[in-house]
């Protein structure tokens, strides 16, 4: 017997360490992330404010001509902005219905066995590098784009032609790109809904699209704005699939133009850029990171505000 209490007594004390200790490690990991955030943010700050004070907000966020090399140089990244604003924002409007619509079909109409095959597509289409997805473009959405603009402005004297290569097709390849995340994580946020919301639902008479549109996605609200929030970001943040798509130079962000996102603009000339030409793009890296951060507060606040 006194050998048995012992036994449990070491059991419970192992059982305490190691409570402990995954405690301590889980607490320490948390401050890690915490400091990383401050460190990342602190340094975004300090990197892009000394060109904004030398050379002025107004001129570099609302100006419209960028000429970083010559003798005169001039800074404006307006229609950078603009476009990277309504490219993202049209990718995300176009995506966001085809993959919360398709994620509903895995979780809750297709059936098992075609669920895991489809899911599985899905997964190895998220990671598939982005580049791979750039050259997909460049070989097959450029081509139907430029015979799309030659139909349209064959009698036009005045329009410039781009190969294809626009903000229309920089569009279509963020869709695409984006589809993956927002599928696969807005399907784990409809399959954690709890089974007895939809049982009870169907036994009060409703019928399954009605138990799905009203009871489901409603409790899944939450990850289905984590999925839209990562879907943002990965936009946001493309680059090298875009830089082969957009034409990659700076215009009004109209759809047959050729353009160039936040991203690109930092990729495309941070390797010979020195002095001013250089603290401006990571400036134009602030910017780009203020904007995710100012998406991620407002759809939290809006999260916020419904479970409210």
């Amino acid at each position: 017997m006194n050998k048995e209490m012992t036994s449990i007594n070491s059991d419970l004390k192992k059982r305490e360490v190691v409570e402990k200790s995954a405690e301590h490690i889980l607490r320490f990991l948390s401050i890690v992330s915490i400091i990383a955030v401050i460190v990342i943010t602190g340094y975004m700050l300090m990197a892009g404010t000394p060109a904004l004070l030398k050379y002025g907000i107004f001129d570099i966020l609302f100006g419209t001509v960028w000429q970083p090399t010559s003798s005169n140089p001039s800074f404006g990244i307006l229609y950078v902005i603009l476009t990277s604003i309504v490219g993202v924002t049209i990718a995300v409007i176009i995506a966001v219905p085809i993959g919360l619509l398709t994620a509903i079909h895995l979780s809750e109409i297709a059936t098992r066995r075609s669920s895991k095959w489809m899911k599985t597509a899905i997964e190895l289409l998220a990671g598939i590098p982005s580049i791979v997805y750039g050259l997909l473009g460049v070989q097959i959405i450029n081509p139907i784009i430029y015979q799309l603009e030659l139909l349209i402005f064959k009698n036009s004297a005045t329009h410039q032609f781009t190969g294809g290569s626009n903000l229309l097709a920089a569009i279509l390849v963020l869709v695409i790109m984006i589809l993956p995340t927002l599928i696969s994580v807005s399907e784990n946020a409809l399959r954690a809904v709890p089974n007895n919301y939809r049982t009870s639902s169907l036994a009060l008479g409703a019928s399954k699209m009605q138990t799905i549109f009203k009871v489901i996605l409603p409790s899944a609200k939450s990850g289905i704005i984590s999925a839209i929030v990562l879907g943002i970001g990965r936009a946001m943040g493309e680059a090298m699939a875009i830089v082969l798509v957009a034409g990659n130079t700076i215009h009004i962000p109209l759809p047959f133009s050729s353009v160039r996102f936040l991203t690109t603009a930092i990729v495309s000339e941070m390797g010979y850029a020195q002095g001013a030409h250089r603290e401006v793009l990571f400036t134009i890296g602030l910017v780009l990171f203020l904007f995710i951060m100012l998406i991620n507060v407002m759809l939290s606040a809006v999260l916020k505000r419904g479970e409210e």
